[in-house]
């Protein structure tokens, strides 16, 4: 009995020491970390957003209006006027009247191709014959000359040859053509750019003005003074088919980008030529104008864009 309660008193101080000791340990916490939530972006994480692309504004067709003839209107809505005319199926001299729809783009349209039809291969039946190897029993009457045929060993079967079955050849199907990848928006910049350069040296006269009717820049400069393409490209137009542009180039440049020269004395180039930035394409003048200047655009797309936020700054003198 005693040595029961000696052994509870044991147990009491053993329990006692456990939960003072417990009191005094100091408790730790864990380092609390601020985080953001999963589906907000940090600042600096943050993608740049990308620059909006002007859409094409032209319409698929055009009603013919009073005063329009099919170089101004391919030239407005920056297209080649030989290319407008095949589409419409105008013949030269490219006559139009009032009230004519005229198409604005080609019809052509590519047919997607048709996926060729995989072969499947198929196991050949099997030609080899079923041989039988069951022996069997022969009876014969008891005699010295059938014991003695029976003692003899017997002959090994000559191994039958089986025929080797004829594989098909089946040709490999070529895989249907993969559709063209959309192309990037730097693979659309690139298309959309243009190195362009001055055309002519000299004092600017008048300024671009999208209100009225300056649809470009006018330079000075002297009689027979050299006119360049201002950027490579090909010559769609030339001429004195425009009211108030005189002796006219147009060259194009890509499928966005026009450039118009003006008022020039003499055009030392034809349609259809290709040209490079710097070439001297003109000599300037004052044809349709009441001094000798070098009227210059530049179009998007048929519109008139300011030609200064695209040429370079260092202007020649």
């Amino acid at each position: 009995m005693l040595r029961l309660n000696a052994l509870g008193i044991i147990f009491a101080a053993l329990v006692a020491m456990t939960l003072i000791g417990g009191c005094a340990t100091k408790s730790s916490r864990a380092p609390v970390i601020d985080r953001l939530p999963a589906s907000q972006p940090t600042a600096l994480g943050k993608p740049p957003a990308a620059k909006p692309k002007e859409p094409d504004w032209r319409p698929a067709t055009y009603t013919v209006q009073k005063g329009d003839t099919l170089y101004s209107i391919a030239l407005e809505h920056g297209q080649d006027y030989k290319e407008m005319a095949e589409w419409n199926g105008i013949q030269a001299p490219y006559t139009i009247r009032i009230g004519q729809t005229l198409r604005l783009t080609s019809s052509d349209t590519t047919t997607p191709l048709k996926s060729i039809p995989t072969l499947e291969a198929k196991p050949l039946p099997s030609t080899e014959p079923s041989l039988k190897t069951e022996p069997k029993a022969i009876k014969q009457a008891y005699s010295d000359q059938a014991l003695a045929q029976l003692e003899k060993p017997a002959a090994k079967p000559a191994p039958v040859a089986s025929p080797k079955p004829e594989i098909a050849k089946v040709e490999p199907t070529k895989p249907a053509a993969a559709p063209e990848p959309a192309k990037s928006d730097a693979a659309v910049d690139e298309e959309d750019s243009v190195d362009w350069g001055w055309p002519a040296s000299g004092k600017i006269l008048a300024n671009f003005n999208d209100n009225g009717n300056s649809k470009g820049v006018d330079i000075g400069g002297n009689p027979g003074q050299t006119v360049s393409a201002s950027a490579s490209g090909k010559i769609v137009h030339t001429g004195s088919t425009l009211r108030g542009y005189g002796k006219l180039i147009i060259i194009k440049h890509n499928k966005s980008y026009f450039s118009v020269y003006a008022h020039n004395n003499q055009v030392l180039v034809r349609e259809g030529q290709t040209v490079v930035k710097g070439q001297k394409i003109a000599e300037m003048g004052n044809s349709d104008a009441d001094r000798v200047k070098l009227h210059f655009e530049i179009r998007r797309l048929g519109k008139p864009v300011d030609p200064l936020k695209y040429l370079p700054s260092d202007k020649p003198s």
